[in-house]
């Protein structure tokens, strides 16, 4: 029996979280290459963006500062106008409700709706598709 000491437990779990950050980047990478793609597409055919409404944790609908393209249905994630990945859930507060709020962007993914339970999940290519065939 093996017994590991704390210090290769902790240098085990760094590496494993490390392993985990490099994967998250690599599919983020793929995922800009696919949302790029379809900025461009979207700008080709005229497919004009939108101001992008984020829902608050309470369930209020707010104001942002970006305009974009919802990816879902649900429009809970959205592509910016600059090709930037927004998550349209933010945190309750009365002066998001007053005066919006500012979306930072974040990583892409290359499933939309990873773990969700909403039936609205799946691959970006076919969110991003669907979006393009629904506009024209």
């Amino acid at each position: 029996m093996t017994s590991s000491t704390p210090e290769q437990r902790r240098a085990d779990a760094l590496r494993m979280a490390a392993m985990a950050e490099g994967a998250k980047r690599g599919e983020a990478q793929a995922a800009q290459v696919l949302i790029d793609g379809f900025v461009a597409t979207a700008r080709e055919r005229g497919i004009a963006p939108e101001p992008l409404v984020a829902t608050q944790l309470d369930g209020r609908r707010v104001r942002t500062d970006k305009v974009g393209w919802y990816v879902n249905n649900k429009k809970s994630v959205a592509v910016g106008e600059s090709g930037e990945w927004f998550v349209l859930t933010v945190p309750s507060s009365t002066w998001g409700r007053l005066r919006g709020v500012k979306l930072e962007p974040s990583l892409p993914e290359l499933v939309v709706g990873r773990g969700g339970r909403d039936g609205e999940s799946g691959d970006l290519a076919d969110f991003l598709q669907r979006m393009l065939e629904r506009a024209t």
